[in-house]
């Protein structure tokens, strides 16, 4: 008896993703109760995008011949809980290049946006308010990038004509990059109090769990701009809040902890705060570079290639 063909389950429809492989049946599903077919027969599961944690990993128990798990997300922290599930040897993939567009023109919305105090402009509109008055630019600020991977080079680069007084880049490592040296995080106690906004674009690990946590918020300078599109939880949100309360801080979040953000919650309506509902990578600019990477991805792994973007192999 043969073999049954080996199956890939797509969030999206194959027929909408040029240049797939034809080695493959291909399945959708994009989380829904209903299993699209039985998950023992797929081999390369691409996980549904902007679903929960439970949602992304419930199949895992279920496929005994699953080789590739691909996120199509830069974080792969809502997947890591179910890995156990799997058997040993699977590739788990990350979606790194994906949202560096999006998500760096979030990030320089938010700072724009946050220092030339949009908000209370909008919030004037709707109460036929004109709030006149000098505001800040971001030209001449110093900007701390924590976290430089692809995102964190992305908003670089988008941040590079707005005439910045320095750029400074920090990662879980020093290195050197094109633009210049990469300090580590060990050095942010240092760096801290010369930044005028701090954007944190790291992935949410044990290291980075609480990074932005009552100690490095009392280094930032008075007045300065926090902006988080990292993981909600890479800052403290209470110690956020209290430095928000006080006045001394201010911040712009795509991300939020809890998220998405309960009404009622005290950081709504914290000043000085902005608040976006975690759509830095769900733009318009997602899809077709998540088009582009599953076809391509899926062309490695039908041709016995290795993968783009692998972060780790299960025991």
């Amino acid at each position: 008896m043969s073999s049954p063909t080996p199956e890939v389950w797509l969030p999206y429809p194959a027929e909408d993703i040029d240049g797939l492989p034809d080695s493959f049946r291909y399945r959708r599903w994009d989380g829904g109760d209903e299993f699209p077919a039985d998950p023992a027969d797929c081999v390369f599961y691409v996980t549904p995008y902007m679903k929960s944690p439970a949602v992304s990993v419930r199949p895992f128990a279920l496929m005994p011949r699953l080789e590739v798990v691909q996120t199509l997300t830069a974080g792969i922290d809502h997947v890591l809980g179910g890995l156990g599930a799997l058997r040993s040897g699977v590739r788990l993939c990350n979606a790194r290049g994906v949202h560096d567009a999006s998500t760096a023109e979030l990030a320089l919305t938010l700072v724009l946006a946050s220092l030339r105090g949009i908000p209370r402009m909008v919030r004037g509109q709707d109460r036929e308010e004109w709030h006149g008055g000098f505001y800040e630019a971001l030209a001449d600020k110093s900007v701390l990038l924590v976290g430089y991977g692809a995102i964190g080079a992305a908003i670089e680069d988008r941040l590079a004509p707005f005439e910045c007084g320095r750029i400074t880049r920090v990662a879980r490592s020093a290195r050197s990059a094109e633009r210049g040296p990469v300090h580590s995080f060990t050095e942010l106690p240092a760096l801290l109090p010369e930044a005028d906004v701090v954007i944190l674009a790291t992935p949410l690990t044990e290291e980075t769990q609480g990074l932005a946590d009552a100690a490095f918020l009392a280094r930032m300078k008075d007045g300065a701009l926090l902006v988080n599109v990292a993981r909600g939880p890479v800052a403290d949100t209470t110690a956020l809040l209290a430095e928000l309360e006080s006045g001394r801080l201010r911040a712009a979040l795509d991300v939020t902890d809890p998220e998405p953000l309960p009404a009622g919650h005290p950081l709504w309506h914290a000043p000085g705060v902005l608040i976006t509902p975690h759509v830095g990578g769900s733009s318009s600019a997602f899809l077709p570079r998540a088009r582009r990477l599953m076809a391509r991805q899926l062309t490695r792994f039908a041709a016995g290639e290795p993968l783009e973007n692998t972060v780790l192999i299960t025991d």
